[in-house]
């Protein structure tokens, strides 16, 4: 790049002096508009400063200029998630991971992102793609549970979840995956349980999620006490986190 050197802006990057970028590549771009890497680098300071249509202009830019650099298509991909166009993602995952196989994180990545674009069953055919390169990757056979509960597949959505949890023991999210199984096979005492240990463990919005999913359950299996009860939800969070409140084991009146 002329007059700035690649190293200056990507060590300028790396101290996350994200305006140096801007300004450095605001001049290398004037001056050489078709710069491919000027693009990438104002890409990555513009998507660490949350201005997403901007960096996705900018990292299109450079996969137009270079379509063949894996890098540049992991940007786009990746600010496209971030943006919130999970479709558009999931292609340029698919893409890439079409282009190298072997490659498991671009398979998961498109997987999350088509459960994103609300396309399950693809999601479902990217998560078993992965299995199949690595049957014993926590990742994956949790990408599958999710997808498969979405599509309402109670019995492989358990199974993966399981698979999950054995090579993941103690992290909360195969633990949430197996629950959410666990409440998609009518076990709901079961799902309940791990539901309250989760919202005991976790914090901010992944506490909320899983105290939500417990209040919904418990909703949909209560009396009208109960029902009133969970209406109300900081009277609910309360006896949930404490253990007051559970739900009757399946079978029971």
């Amino acid at each position: 790049m002329t007059g700035v050197s690649v190293t200056e802006l990507q060590d300028a990057l790396a101290r996350g002096d994200h305006d140096r970028v801007l300004r450095l590549t605001d001049a290398v771009l004037a001056e050489r508009p078709g710069d491919d890497a000027a693009h990438e680098l104002r890409a990555r300071a513009l998507l660490a400063l949350g201005r997403l249509s901007e960096a996705e202009v900018h990292a299109a830019d450079a996969v137009r200029l270079d379509p063949d650099e894996v890098r540049y298509r992991e940007l786009l991909a990746e600010v496209l998630s971030r943006r919130g166009a999970h479709r558009d993602a999931a292609a340029e995952f698919g893409r890439l991971a079409r282009n190298d196989p072997r490659q498991s994180a671009w398979t998961l990545a498109e997987a999350q992102e088509r459960l994103g674009a609300a396309q399950p069953e693809m999601s479902v055919e990217a998560a078993r793609r992965a299995v199949k390169l690595d049957a014993r990757s926590a990742p994956a056979q949790l990408a599958l549970s999710r997808a498969l509960a979405r599509i309402g597949d109670a019995r492989g959505a358990l199974q993966a979840a399981t698979l999950a949890v054995e090579l993941l023991p103690g992290e909360p999210a195969p633990a949430e995956a197996l629950a959410d199984a666990w409440w998609l096979a009518d076990r709901d005492a079961a799902a309940f349980a791990a539901y309250r240990s989760l919202a005991l463990e976790l914090h901010g919005d992944d506490r909320r999620r899983v105290t939500q999913k417990a209040r919904t359950l418990y909703h949909q299996r209560a009396g009208a006490v109960g029902r009133a009860l969970a209406s109300f939800g900081p009277l609910f969070g309360l006896a949930f986190r404490n253990g007051w409140i559970a739900v009757a084991q399946e079978g029971s009146p």
